[in-house]
């Protein structure tokens, strides 16, 4: 593999995480809109010229209002934290942030109650043909 294009694949990525890291103190200990709610960042992309940076992120709870209020908040809130992202993280390009509502968590927790529910509805079944001699 070429040095050069291994190097900007990781630099990318720390760049990433710096941002991710830098943004997560951001929104507990210097935004004040009262919109942003518990606010967890659990992934942040760059594209390749450093232009949009897509922040994935979760709220507690995860109803359709209080993630629509949050969304609002942090949006509302991009133009702070993007300027104080220029102070703190060295790039050539401050870039753009586009906040999305990760659903994957939810995803999951329904997944695993789908599992327990199967897990469940086996163990009575397996149960029932113990008790009947089956």
């Amino acid at each position: 593999m070429n040095r050069h294009s291994r190097s900007g694949g990781d630099r990318s990525v720390r760049v990433a995480e710096q941002i991710h890291h830098e943004l997560a103190q951001m929104i507990a200990r210097e935004v004040k809109d009262p919109r942003i709610g518990m606010v967890t960042l659990t992934s942040v992309s760059i594209t390749p010229d450093y232009a949009y940076a897509t922040i994935h992120f979760t709220v507690l709870p995860d109803d359709p209002e209080t993630v629509a209020r949050s969304l609002d908040g942090l949006r509302s809130s991009t133009g702070f934290m993007r300027s104080q992202l220029g102070r703190r993280v060295r790039i050539h390009t401050n870039p753009e942030l586009r906040f999305v509502h990760d659903t994957s968590v939810g995803r999951g927790v329904e997944l695993s109650r789908l599992i327990d529910e199967a897990n469940a509805t086996r163990a009575d079944e397996d149960g029932d043909a113990e008790s009947t001699g089956h």
